[in-house]
């Protein structure tokens, strides 16, 4: 008994260190947010109507949600066949990939972002080359608009959906396909009755990642969307920097931390994050 009492002791100990670094540099700051959001310029819920009665706000959180969706649902999409790819190569060959992928992380959003600019823009490389080849007669709008930011935003998010669904894919065994097959089913149905359904938590996880990281993406959408796609990130920088509300900003930015908790919230009684993020 003094035993586990001690070992429950040390154990205290060692998180210590790590539970005050989070207290003091996370959640002080977000109490003085949430004080903020009350306070400012006085103490009600006057900022807190603003989100249910404001067109603009929504609006902004509509824009907000349908890029995130968009974005987690093509990042999907397009990382599944890469990620099945990885699985099943040779191990020079996935090693390749895995350092191709790994690598994306180094560059920054910053410069993505402006590449995609130079890319997309009327006499840019995508449009001279669509012209060239007599396809197109004049150049298509394909940056300053929403297609713009989910290109940019797709392909900066489409690293982080590929990885989880790799994890997972390479924890699927094989021989459930091979048994499928053998009890005459085809490739095609072999592969959506039996292996999809299994890569069903690293689809899950990948998803999860993309839609909450998106929620918050700044950089990409400013700079692709050109002042036309506010998102939620970009709103709060402008009640911060130019209408100078920050009762207003510290407001949106508590919505956002909130939609976050509940999203989690609500997953964890649909599915179980602990399978789903191999805890």
């Amino acid at each position: 008994m003094i035993g586990a009492a001690m070992h429950n002791r040390s154990s205290y100990l060692l998180i210590a260190p790590a539970a005050l670094t989070l207290a003091i540099f996370f959640l002080v700051p977000m109490a003085q947010v949430l004080w903020l959001s009350f306070s400012e310029p006085s103490f009600g819920f006057h900022n807190y109507r603003e989100l249910i009665q404001s067109d603009v706000i929504h609006r902004v959180w509509w824009n907000t949600l349908r890029v995130c969706v968009a974005t987690t649902f093509f990042a999907i999409l397009l990382g599944y066949p890469v990620a099945y790819a990885m699985a099943h190569s040779n191990t020079r060959h996935r090693n390749i990939m895995v350092t191709c992928i790994v690598l994306t992380f180094w560059l920054s959003v910053l410069i993505r972002a402006f590449a995609w600019v130079v890319l997309l823009r009327a006499n840019g490389l995508i449009n001279t080359l669509l012209i060239d080849l007599g396809i197109i007669y004049q150049p298509l709008r394909l940056v300053r608009n929403e297609m713009g930011v989910l290109i940019g935003m797709v392909h900066y998010m489409l690293p982080i959906a590929v990885l989880p669904m790799y994890a997972n894919m390479r924890t699927v065994s094989g021989r459930y396909v091979d048994a499928a097959r053998g009890l005459g089913a085809s490739a095609s149905r072999a592969f959506f009755l039996v292996y999809l359904p299994l890569t069903k938590p690293g689809i899950i996880a990948a998803a999860i990642l993309v839609f909450i990281i998106t929620l918050g993406f700044y950089i990409t959408p400013a700079i692709l969307g050109g002042g036309r796609v506010i998102m939620i990130a970009e709103f709060i920088r402008m009640s911060f920097d130019e209408t100078l509300r920050w009762g207003y900003a510290t407001m949106l930015a508590s919505s956002l931390l909130i939609v976050v908790a509940l999203l989690l919230f609500i997953l964890s009684r649909l599915v179980d994050l602990r399978k789903v993020f191999g805890a």
